[in-house]
Formats: structure tokens, sequence, C-alpha cells
């Protein structure tokens, strides 16, 4: 930071601690009546030392995520809310087109049984499920993990691999492609079928499409989620019936339509 740098940045220092000091001058003399508001130091991208995460700009990161340290995701990727991938120790990598739901711890191992130091490898359009642990792994492309299922230091999920939801996967263990691995600790339980084959990538696309909504929604400013409000009150009442006995045609303005990628049973047109 250079001269002029500084000489910014302690003005604008001086500007908030002066800010601060008459809130706290307001609490007093409000006496027993005041309200002291508590900000949240919660911070969704938080580098730890000289690591910064580096997210594609093209990705969901939920507001109430947490992505630490050395990490990196990748273009179309979605992580959702209450997800903490802490790199700290070592890195995390994160595909494209590769969606982490709600609740999922991702670390690394700097110490273990093996004295291995690993990071954590998540390929391209992997689906992990809501409330899974992965720590120290590889998880390949097109992999699928279940809820609540736990990978520890050293395993392998290989391409088109299955991890049942609430599996133990043991330290070290290779689940080959085209497997269903299940159970505490997991084991060998089945074959994927093609149609679950092929689900794998459709779940990655399906979450694809519905992060771009909530990244849409996240962006919205205050006016527009209250105008929206005011919409959907008015738009809740309306009978179709009683309408077209009165000749009246409404239609449905265009903030309260779904994109058709996010509504259930209904294809995508084709652009």
């Amino acid at each position: 930071m250079g001269t002029l740098g500084k000489a910014i940045y302690t003005v604008g220092f001086w500007i908030r601690e002066t800010g601060q000091a008459i809130d706290r001058l307001g609490c007093r003399l409000q006496g027993n009546y005041y309200f002291q508001e508590q900000l949240s130091r919660h911070r969704t991208l938080m580098n730890i030392f000289d690591k910064a995460p580096v997210v594609d700009k093209d990705a969901f990161v939920a507001p109430s995520a947490s992505i630490i340290g050395d990490v990196q995701v990748g273009q179309g990727s979605s992580i959702w809310y209450g997800c903490v991938l802490r790199g700290d120790v070592n890195s995390i990598s994160v595909g494209s087109g590769t969606n982490i739901q709600d609740n999922s711890l991702v670390h690394v191992a700097k110490s273990n049984l093996s004295g291995k130091v690993l990071p954590t490898i998540i390929g391209d359009n992997v689906t992990v499920g809501h409330s899974a642990v992965l720590h120290g792994c590889t998880v390949e492309d097109e992999a699928f993990v279940g809820m609540s299922a736990t990978l520890l230091d050293g395993v392998v999920v290989e391409k088109h691999a299955m991890v049942a939801a609430g599996a133990l996967v043991r330290q070290n263990t290779k689940i080959p492609c085209g497997e269903v691995w299940g159970g505490n600790p997991a084991k060998f339980l089945r074959k994927l079928t093609e149609e679950e084959i092929a689900f794998i990538s459709q779940s990655a696309t399906n979450y694809s499409n519905l992060a771009q909504a909530h990244a849409a929604e996240n962006a919205k400013t205050f006016d527009k989620i209250e105008f929206e409000k005011v919409l959907r009150k008015k738009f809740a009442r309306r009978d179709e019936e009683y309408d077209s006995m009165l000749g009246v045609a409404r239609e449905t303005p265009p903030e309260l339509i779904l994109p058709d990628n996010v509504q259930p049973n209904k294809a995508p047109k084709a652009s």
C-alpha cells in the first residue's frame, strides 16, 4: 500500500471510528431503552493467512456458506446454504457444474495415521448430498455422494460411482467406477444401472439450473422483493373461472414466473 493508499485508509478508519463513537453516545443517552445492534461477522469468502478463495463468476455461493482459504470453485458449480469449505492446512478444488448441498462440510488432511498430507479434490458434475462430510479425499467427475455420507482421508470415489446416503467410507478406500457402496463401514452393494448413471449427470444439471434461480433471488434489492410481495398478494386472489365469466384475461407478471429449467416436470425450451 502506497502513501496515498495509506492516507485514504486512515481517513476511512477515522470516519468509521467517529460513526461508532456517535452510536455509543446515542445508546448511553437512551439509557435502559437503548437497542444495540450486533453486526454479523460472517464472511462468505474469507482469506486465511495468505490463502484466498478463487470462485468463478458463474458459480453460486449461498450467503450463509463459508469458503475459507485455499479453495477453488469452478464454473457453474453451486455451494449451498450452510456449507463450509475450509482450505486452511491444504487445498480444496471443486470442478465445474458440481453441487455441494446444504450443511455439507469439506476439509483437508494435514496429519493422520498414514502420515499423508492430503488435499480434497472434487471433479466436474459431481453431486454431494445434504450434510455430507468430505475430508482429504478425491471424488472424480460425475460421481455421487449421498446425504450424510462421510468420506475419510485418502478415499477415492471413481467416475460414475455412488456412495449411499449415511455411508461411512474408511480411510484409503477406493470405490470403483459403476459401483454403489453403502453402510458403516461402507461395502460394495451392487452395480449401478444405466438409468442411475444417467441420473448422476442429470442431477448435476438440475442443481446448476436451480442455482441460477437462487443466485437471481439473492441478488434482488429490498425494493424489488417488496414489489414482488405486492404482486404475489394480488395474483394469489385471482379466480380464473370468475375471470373467464367476465371475459377478463390476466397475464401473470414475468416477475412471478419461474424459469422453465427449474419448474418440476417441465423441460427447458429449445433455443
